[in-house]
């Protein structure tokens, strides 16, 4: 089963986060933008999932994920997470920083020190 819970720009909006990436172009991280326009890092509500997959019978799940946060939301349902299934790609030069802020200041779990640090060839 997939849930997909559409919340764009962390849950502050397209429109905030079009603001949010003028902000970043000027030297801000993620984190920074959504603060200096008034929002917490991350305005997500992960309840309404967990309570959709607790509705469908869901007791124990493999999750699809890197944020730690959502783990926590689902257990808080009543909901096992007996497994994470990473979501990462490749980081490229144009989104290393905000990847490295993820894991920073968002606790991400990313594997990002042995994909920055290979060696060439």
């Amino acid at each position: 089963m997939i849930l997909y819970m559409q919340q764009e720009g962390r849950g502050i909006g397209l429109a905030n986060k079009i603001k949010a990436y003028a902000l970043q172009e000027k030297g801000r991280d993620t984190v920074e933008a959504n603060k200096e326009l008034g929002f917490e890092a991350d305005m997500r509500d992960y309840g309404v999932g967990a309570q959709i997959l607790a509705a469908l019978g869901v007791k124990k799940m493999r999750l699809m994920t890197n944020n730690p946060k959502k783990i926590v939301g689902l257990e808080g349902y009543g909901i096992q997470v007996v497994g994470r299934v990473p979501v990462e790609t490749e980081p490229r030069p144009e989104n290393l920083r905000y990847l490295v802020t993820k894991c920073q200041k968002l606790g991400h779990l990313l594997n990002l020190k042995e994909k920055i640090f290979r060696e060439p060839g």
